[in-house]
């Protein structure tokens, strides 16, 4: 593991992956200074977590003479690689950095990445699910990366002989000169365009989880997402896939035949288990589990612990969750969903009358697709956040019907459930898929999520 009491480090965002990163360095002996451009009342919970270490803080803005004496610099997932006193750290030839870069320097066991578009926190929930099934005597199964607390904070912890499985997003990956030995891609379409200007650099950052595999590690892609397959001439390792029908060539993978989850390990087909065993709603969830059990096979795991692994598994928080039947209409918390691509994919999860809630911080990605979908299978669309004219211009293009759904302009998440309330009828499915991010009027999407959740439990 490499000294780092040599090093001077400037830590950029106080959000979960900066406070890691501040107590893994203070825990090495490292010089830590913590920046952020919110004001010191607005990160109270930041300087609680601190108390007592020895950390200089710097809030409020972003002084370039922070960079005065440093050695590296690290960035938290939100911070842009284009914010000036990045930009200038790399001007002075002062290293860039994440958490997960170094956590990759300093993890001493095997790794599973997993990144997408979409559908990255509940397959990554599940390989952790699995691999915790057939972990053997002694093993411990660590699941983390871009969701929960980052594993950064445990890297003393890990063996050896232990596994990890990494949640990688886009804003990880783009940094990272390290892959993990399985790392799989499930999908790339349009997301982040706000951050990465263009699709060609965010397909470029989600490739770095292959980019620096060795011969001996293995690459997972989906035959059914052109983005992610068209990356089959850039795997330097082995190469396993999944989707819906057989593979046609002779690389191992997983597909359905007859209801059937299946595992063809490259010379002969071996049965998983049926889809009804799966509790998750949407066939986009099927996929997932597709994926799941292509990566944990490529791992070495049996099918006995896909089985025990899948079976039973109802879902992830904010992730097409129930909360609440209100007046005879059943009410599903989708916060996760920001992109409308993730909407699309919730809307298809139904066969009911459907409310959707709409809306958040646009992405600077198309609406018009979703508007189309909403024109053929939504009732009600209730529209709120700074993204609703943009929305609402892409819905009025489609409307050419009147009566072929109705629109709702909120101004915020509260007055939204209230509209949606005032909407839904006795066997109504009443959906919160945004589509954008919470950042207009929350923290993240769990804050949105759990906000959702307690506006419909008050509800009449």
């Amino acid at each position: 593991m490499k000294d780092w009491r040599k090093e001077n480090v400037l830590i950029i965002g106080a959000a979960r992956q900066g406070l890691a990163l501040s107590q893994y360095f203070c825990s090495q002996g490292c010089p830590v200074t913590l920046n952020d451009s919110r004001t010191p009342e607005q990160l109270t919970k930041a300087v609680d977590a601190l108390s007592g270490l020895p950390v200089n803080l710097i809030f409020g803005n972003h002084p370039m003479d922070a960079l005065e004496g440093k050695t590296l610099v690290c960035i938290s997932g939100g911070v842009s690689p284009e914010l000036p006193i990045v930009k200038e750290a790399r001007n002075r030839n002062i290293p860039i950095s994440n958490d997960a870069q170094i956590f990759m320097e300093a993890v001493p066991c095997k790794t599973i990445g997993i990144t997408g578009s979409a559908g990255k926190t509940t397959t990554t929930t599940l390989v952790g699910r699995i691999c915790l099934a057939g972990a053997v005597s002694g093993q411990k199964i660590w699941v983390g990366g871009n969701i929960g607390t980052p594993l950064i904070s445990y890297v003393g912890e890990i063996k050896p002989t232990d596994l990890v499985v990494l949640e990688l997003s886009s804003f990880q990956l783009e940094l990272m000169t390290a892959s993990p030995n399985f790392g799989a891609i499930l999908n790339i379409t349009p997301n982040h365009l706000d951050r990465h200007g263009t699709m060609e650099a965010y397909r470029e950052a989600k490739r770095h989880i292959l980019d620096f595999q060795k011969p001996e590690d293995t690459a997972i892609l989906c035959r059914d997402d052109a983005g992610s397959f068209d990356l089959v001439p850039f795997v330097k390792s082995h190469l396993y896939t999944f989707g819906w029908n057989q593979p046609m060539d002779r690389h191992p993978g997983t597909y359905i035949k007859e209801d059937n989850l299946v595992l063809f390990d490259g010379k002969e087909d071996h049965i998983l288990l049926n889809r009804e065993d799966i509790s998750l709603r949407g066939d986009h969830n099927v996929l997932n589990v597709l994926a799941a059990c292509a990566i944990t096979a490529a791992a070495g795991f049996s099918a006995e612990a896909m089985e025990a692994g899948i079976k039973g598994f109802t879902g992830v928080d904010h992730r097409l969750e129930y909360v609440a039947t209100v007046n005879g209409a059943a009410w599903y918390n989708d916060s996760i969903a920001t992109a409308p691509e993730r909407t699309m994919a919730a809307i298809r999860s139904f066969s009911e009358p459907l409310v959707l809630m709409i809306g958040g911080r646009d992405k600077k990605l198309p609406w018009e697709d979703l508007a189309e979908l909403i024109k053929t299978r939504v009732d009600h669309v209730v529209v709120f956040g700074e993204a609703a004219p943009k929305i609402l211009d892409a819905l009025a293009k489609v409307q050419t019907d009147p009566a072929s759904f109705t629109v709702d302009h909120a101004a915020g998440l509260n007055e939204a459930v209230r509209m949606a309330y005032e909407r839904s009828e006795p066997d109504d499915v009443v959906l919160l898929s945004p589509g954008g991010t919470s950042y207009d009027e929350f923290e993240d999407f769990e804050e949105r999520g759990e906000c959702f959740r307690t506006l419909v439990k008050n509800l009449p």
